[in-house]
């Protein structure tokens, strides 16, 4: 049995024509017929028009899109089977915003840990200094440690939301995460 991300996509990869009825070549050509180029929408699609699982959709959009599974898997340290069950089903649309805030993160600094858990992601340094979380099917919430940080209306305080943090930003879009944000997470992380 598949132990690793990459052993897994190779499984499914080998298994695919016998699985869904066609090989990833076949599937590629229906998925850029459709015109798609977002992820969920490509997913959604072919789960929908074509009564694919979610796991093969997921593979076949990260190929036609280039993002395979190795890099994502990277991205996320590794463990990029928690992220995938995060942004499954109804939450399938929020990943854009998990992963432009990854792409971020990775260039903020090179000792950042991307450690994900069942159901956030924590960004580590020394110590936590910030969560991602898909908290409901419309929004994802960042977390971050900026103690004693008086919060704004968008830096809101954390309240009941996860006692890990100060603050929390709810993020509905990718276009949220921006300049602003990347510079509270700066601040958390030189914090850390």
């Amino acid at each position: 049995m598949a132990k690793n991300p990459d052993e897994m996509t190779n499984a499914m990869l080998a298994n695919m024509k016998e699985k869904t009825g066609k090989a990833l070549d076949q599937w590629l050509k229906i998925a850029k017929a459709s015109k798609l180029t977002k992820h969920g929408e490509i997913v959604k699609h072919l789960k929908a028009e074509h009564a694919m699982t979610h796991g093969y959709a997921n593979l076949v959009a990260h190929s036609l899109l280039k993002s395979d599974a190795a890099s994502t898997a990277k991205a996320a340290g590794g463990e990029d089977a928690l992220v995938d069950a995060q942004y499954a089903g109804l939450k399938a649309d929020l990943r854009p915003i998990y992963d432009k805030l990854i792409a971020g993160v990775n260039k903020l600094a090179s000792d950042v840990e991307i450690a994900p858990k069942k159901a956030y992601v924590s960004l580590r340094r020394s110590k936590q200094f910030a969560i991602i979380q898909p908290s409901t099917k419309t929004r994802v919430d960042l977390g971050i440690n900026l103690k004693g940080k008086p919060p704004t209306a968008r830096l809101e305080p954390s309240a009941s939301f996860n006692a890990m943090v100060s603050h929390r930003v709810r993020l509905e879009s990718p276009s949220q995460v921006d300049k602003e944000l990347f510079g509270w997470l700066k601040e958390a992380y030189q914090e850390a």
